[in-house]
């Protein structure tokens, strides 16, 4: 059997614990976080998610980890049998990724200390930002799945690249970000309905009070160093 590590209040364990339930995998779950020596065992970057196989073997990054489970359980495909709608399903994921996930997260800090952003770090945040809602404007169908008329690897990855789109750079710079690209509000609306995204979203929200603590106590450290 399947174990995830990690915890619920992260996305990209969210992002794995999602494909897991959808291809209905059995798995089990350890409570693990970040910056651990527990974690530094099994994650070579000391990064969740991290999955340990049946066989033994750990594989980190939510990237590498989702493409092990479509390679090894392919019954229930996230990948189109064509190598360029494959591709394209892949461009969308790593665009969100780059020009919507991580300019956001430059922002988790404010809003966890209830700091103002400086106008320097908001500026380069819009900018980036800017490219991705482009980019994904271009290359998103919403038709009614973000590639096109098939589920796919991609809805599961933007989805919850949107969590920290909408929690952050919405939040911090007062943007509805997901608004400006054309369909994914009302498709991200959609996939927040399933059983499986209120599931994980239930175990998220569970989770939150205690990461919050544990947050806010390694920024309280912080300063006093």
């Amino acid at each position: 059997m399947i174990t995830l590590h990690g915890f619920a209040a992260s996305n990209y364990y969210n992002l794995v614990k999602h494909v897991l339930l959808y291809k209905e995998l059995p798995f089990e779950e350890n409570l693990i976080y970040g910056g651990s020596d527990e974690l530094l065992t099994i994650s070579p970057a000391g990064k969740v998610p991290v999955i340990t196989t049946a066989e033994g073997l750990n594989i980190s990054e939510s990237s590498v980890i989702c493409d092990f489970i479509e390679e090894t359980y392919p019954a229930t495909p996230l990948y189109p049998e064509n190598a360029g709608e494959r591709a394209v399903v892949r461009q969308i994921m790593k665009i969100a990724e780059l020009y919507f996930e991580l300019p956001s997260r430059r922002l988790i800090p404010y809003a966890f200390s209830g700091t103002t952003v400086p106008e320097s770090v908001a500026a380069e945040v819009r900018q980036v930002l800017n490219r991705g809602i482009t980019a994904l404007s271009r290359l998103c169908q919403f038709s009614p799945w973000v590639a096109g008329e098939q589920f796919t690897m991609a809805d599961i990855y933007v989805y919850y690249v949107n969590t920290i789109v909408s929690s952050f750079a919405s939040s911090q710079l007062d943007w509805d970000v997901l608004a400006e690209v054309p369909g994914m509000k009302e498709w991200n609306n959609s996939m927040s309905q399933s059983a499986i995204s209120q599931t994980v979203e239930a175990d998220r929200l569970a989770n939150m009070p205690e990461f919050i603590q544990k947050v806010k106590a390694q920024i309280q450290a912080a300063n006093a160093g």
